[in-house]
């Protein structure tokens, strides 16, 4: 018989993994929904030093998300505007394309800790990113190991035919 998982975690108890970048894209992050018994929606801590950010500035086609931030303060920027935030502020990131395109800043001088929340039923997603023209299309991934399922991401200009290689 399997054990059910626990359906509570202390955050303090959540796994972090480097995740970086460069010298801009600087995070420790740990996914835990499916440590609780989530399924078909993502939970994610994140901690983000000084001056860096997590991600780049993008936007999920099929992914909505939503922030709580824990600590620090920094800059949502959405879409094209940017908004100050601070401990206990919520941010919404629906569904859409580039006019819903976000990213989180830490702009403040100590760590920047937030929750991830993203529902999403259908397991798969395109995502694009406006500002380096990229698109990444995942189905059955997994972003805890980053592992499993399909993962692309490319330029539209790159596109094949839909005919390419058949006979």
């Amino acid at each position: 018989m399997t054990e059910q998982p626990k359906p509570v975690i202390n955050l303090a108890d959540v796994e972090l993994r480097d995740s970086s970048h460069g010298e801009t894209f600087k995070a420790q992050i740990g996914s835990f929904a499916g440590r609780i018994g989530m399924s078909g929606m993502g939970a994610m801590l994140h901690e983000v030093p000084p001056g860096k950010k997590a991600f780049p500035f993008h936007a999920h086609h099929m992914t909505q998300e939503l922030f709580v931030i824990l600590e620090g303060e920094g800059t949502y920027r959405f879409d094209d505007k940017e908004y100050p935030v601070k401990a206990m502020d919520v941010l919404a990131a629906p569904a859409g394309g580039a006019e819903v395109a976000h990213q989180i800043v830490n702009t403040g001088d100590k760590m920047l800790r937030y929750l991830g929340i993203s529902a999403n039923s259908a397991g798969g997603d395109v995502v694009e990113y406006p500002d380096s023209g990229k698109f990444a299309v995942s189905s059955r991934f997994d972003w805890a190991t980053q592992s499993g399922g399909v993962r692309f991401v490319g330029r539209q200009q790159d596109s094949i035919s839909y005919w390419d290689g058949e006979e």
